[in-house]
């Protein structure tokens, strides 16, 4: 299997070499970089500079400036030095689309150019072209003549360059090669590398930014195992486009760039928000500092045989017991085992509402599929779809009662002989794991599921690792992944939540998630959070999905606003994804992972899509928000708000 991180089971981070971004410098032997993206009008000079200060003072490292024509790119000259007269020396990176020569006028002025192979020498028509091995190097060769001037540039004055592939704007060309993959993103940013190998200019940093979680871990950790094949070390600059906002926006963000950084994958950071761009860096900023001393964990064994293929997604081989494991969505469990008292009220938080007047109960989309109630009863009748869990010696009182599962720990399993035929849980941690008796004893229940914890600063290793020898040792009960959070803020916990279980769902390796927390904001944030990490893997949807750019210079709408709009009518729709892309640079590629795209082609002028196909041009911004619904009923994707 090829390598693409320093280990699986010690925290390392990987090394990279070290680029000089002006004052700045990034690699394995300084800390992860914090960055954003101003959203002004790159005309306007003093906004540009007043936003850049008030990200530089939240503690961004590089800003980035969207330059979208040559008079943008010699404009960047004039907010360089009002920043620099004012005191600010932070690297300012040129942000580059579709415009070579912009690049070459930029890469005069700034610290760092990024380009994006998919349209800095392509054009994108979304056309299926037939190649002979002739033809393709034809169109490498005129793709180096076009990317050589910007390279001598960049190696002649000491400026850094970030070669950015994008999910959503592959070129045909790669599109017509190797597909919508990871290996076509990867192939993308490697043409542009090897040109720069050529010249002997190895100021680089890469990404393979992508919306879908799963489609970005797999491309940078292919493009690590072809850089590693090629004797490459560049730096990787982490992100996942077109997050989102609010809570949806930073789950997302830390299940693909959180996946990552668990490796030690990862040198700078930017976390795509649909919100100022200085709200980004305190949110990239506890995503990283969960790594400071991570180095000091208690150690894992060492994996012998890498029994998962990291770089495609399959669904670890588990048996079906009641709703959980095999092919069935992976489940969500709650916690009411700290309560003082359990009610019908107690249940309100995890998704079931209980009338009164109507003696029943109505079940929330997002609703828990399991609760812990530890030692406590529960003295009514529940839910029809909610499963209550109870420590073994109150579940004995309590066997003969519907949907009522005992609950037991490692040492308690080992000792006690378990019931044959109703399903029950066992709490373990790889220690466990690695015991004789444990392994022959869980082997013999067939009805067992495992609830997998651990206490490793490394958690999400020590849990994959013990995966792993369940794999080895060919036992497929299902997992639940459990881990405990203790005094957290709201947005911490989603953060680290959204880590921990995000890396082990990305792999297929559990069936479901028990996130423990106690002072974190409450059951319905936690219930949230899960089904946000679920929904943000591609595990379980639950909610309508917004697929919403961050806004930058390019933009011609409020994105913030819009979204807002955008959201309060449709937010109903369960499975429904709906992109809002600020302006065409990345709109019509990340439609095609959209089902309707609602994208800004003009001054006040919206063009809306089903899928990647065009289907209303120009619509007048005012309507447009009622022409996406009109659309999405035309398609049979509409459906009324109910009132239950």
């Amino acid at each position: 299997m090829e390598k693409f991180c320093e280990s699986l089971s010690t925290y390392t981070r990987r090394k990279s070499r070290v680029v000089k971004i002006g004052n700045l410098a990034m690699g394995v032997d300084y800390p992860i970089r914090l960055q954003s993206m101003t959203t002004t009008d790159t005309m306007d000079t003093d906004a540009s500079v007043e936003q850049s200060i008030r990200m530089i003072e939240a503690g961004c490292e590089l800003v980035r400036i969207t330059a979208p024509s040559k008079k943008e790119a010699e404009n960047l000259k004039n907010i360089k030095d009002k920043l620099r007269a004012l005191g600010y020396d932070t690297p300012l990176v040129a942000d580059i689309h579709f415009t070579p020569n912009a690049a070459e006028i930029a890469a005069r002025i700034v610290e760092k150019v990024r380009v994006n192979p998919g349209n800095y020498a392509d054009k994108k028509r979304f056309e299926n072209i037939e190649y002979t091995d002739e033809s393709y190097q034809a169109e490498l060769a005129r793709i180096e003549e076009k990317f050589t001037p910007l390279v001598k540039i960049c190696k002649e004055e000491g400026v850094a360059m970030r070669i950015g592939t994008n999910h959503g704007s592959l070129s045909d060309r790669i599109m017509s090669r190797y597909g919508d993959t990871p290996k076509g993103m990867v192939e993308s940013a490697m043409e542009f590398l090897r040109i720069c190998r050529k010249h002997d200019y190895h100021e680089i940093v890469l990404s393979m930014k992508a919306s879908n979680t799963l489609v970005m871990v797999q491309a940078y950790r292919l493009l690590v195992a072809e850089m590693n094949k090629e004797g490459m070390d560049y730096p990787l600059h982490l992100g996942v486009t077109e997050a989102g906002d609010g809570e949806d926006g930073r789950i997302k963000s830390a299940v693909g760039i959180g996946t990552l950084l668990e490796d030690g994958l990862g040198d700078t950071v930017r976390v795509s928000l649909t919100e100022e761009p200085e709200a980004e860096i305190p949110v990239a900023k506890k995503l990283v500092d969960r790594y400071l001393g991570r180095e000091k964990h208690d150690s894992i064994p060492e994996i012998e045989r890498q029994t998962i293929d990291f770089f495609n997604f399959q669904r670890r081989n588990s048996r079906s017991i009641l709703n959980v494991g095999n092919n069935q969505v992976p489940i969500v469990f709650g916690d009411l085992s700290k309560s003082e008292k359990i009610t019908q009220a107690s249940f309100f938080a995890w998704g079931y509402n209980y009338s009164v007047p109507l003696d029943k109960w109505n079940i929330m989309d997002q609703a828990t599929d399991y609760i812990y109630v530890g030692r406590h009863q529960v003295n009514f009748e529940i839910p029809g779809t909610l499963g209550v869990v109870q420590d073994y010696d109150i579940w004995t009182e309590n066997m003969m009662k519907a949907r009522h599962y005992a609950f037991v720990k490692a040492d308690e399993f080992v000792e006690k002989v378990m019931p044959t035929e109703c399903p029950f849980f066992v709490e373990a941690s790889l220690a466990d794991l690695l015991e004789d008796d444990f392994i022959k004893k869980l082997a013999d229940y067939p009805n067992a599921i495992l609830v997998l914890t651990t206490n490793n600063l490394h958690g999400m290793a020590e849990q994959r690792r013990a995966i792993i020898e369940l794999m080895d040792k060919e036992l497929d009960c299902p997992v639940i992944a459990k881990r405990s959070y203790r005094n957290l803020d709201v947005e911490s916990f989603q953060l680290a939540s959204a880590t921990d279980f995000g890396a082990l769902l990305v792999d297929g390796l559990i069936d479901g998630i028990w996130p423990e927390a106690v002072n974190c904001g409450g059951a319905k944030v936690v219930l949230n959070t899960a089904f946000g990490i679920l929904q943000a893997s591609r595990s379980r949807i639950s909610k309508t999905e917004y697929i919403s750019c961050p806004s930058c210079g390019r933009t011609l709408f409020d994105l913030q606003e819009t979204t807002a709009k955008i959201r309060a009518v449709t937010s109903h729709l369960k499975g429904v994804k709906i992109g809002i892309m600020g302006c065409i640079v990345n709109g019509p590629g990340e439609m095609a992972d959209a089902d309707y795209g609602y994208v800004g082609t003009g001054p006040g002028k919206i063009t809306l899509y089903k899928e990647k196909e065009v289907v209303r041009k120009n619509v007048p911004e005012k309507e447009a928000v009622d022409a996406l619904i009109t659309l999405i009923k035309e398609h049979g994707d509409w459906v009324e708000v109910s009132n239950s």
